[in-house]
């Protein structure tokens, strides 16, 4: 898994997200390409904007316990995968806002490094290891900026 934390992996995913533009069409999927990038944001929104409810005590141990192996081990996503509420996008969404709040997310994570989010609790799954979190980062942008042809 590439590390999300280092400034060339980012500097790579910076890349391909400026790669895109708003006529790319989904290899898979429902979502367009704008749609796609506010969808990538949440997984930034959920760590540093205090914009989306937290899941209850019994909610956060069905995440933890079935939906935490899927999205912090090495084995990809499956196109067409399911997906959490706050994750679904409907309408229209501004792409070049959206790719520009994403770049800025992503290096916010890799500004502030592996050390501040090893330990670091995730909105939805309790305490994840830096690897964790590095996976769930890169794994999600990868599938989707694929997902596009990024």
């Amino acid at each position: 898994m590439k590390n999300v934390f280092d400034e060339t992996v980012v500097t790579e995913l910076i890349d391909r997200i400026n790669n895109l533009n708003p006529a790319n069409k989904a290899v898979w999927g429902k979502m367009n390409v704008s749609q796609m990038l506010a969808h990538c944001n949440v997984t930034y929104e959920l760590i540093y904007d205090n914009k989306h409810p937290k899941p209850n005590a019994f909610k956060k141990f069905i995440l933890k316990l079935v939906v935490k192996p899927y999205v912090v081990t090495e084995k990809p996503y499956k196109k067409n995968s399911p997906t959490g509420p706050q994750f679904m996008i409907e309408g229209d969404r501004d792409f070049e806002a959206e790719g520009k709040r994403l770049i800025e997310y992503i290096r916010k994570t890799q500004q502030l490094g592996a050390k501040h989010f090893d330990g670091l609790e995730s909105h939805s799954f309790g305490v994840l290891s830096k690897d964790e979190w590095n996976t769930l980062f890169y794994k999600h942008l990868d599938h989707h900026l694929s997902q596009f042809g990024a």
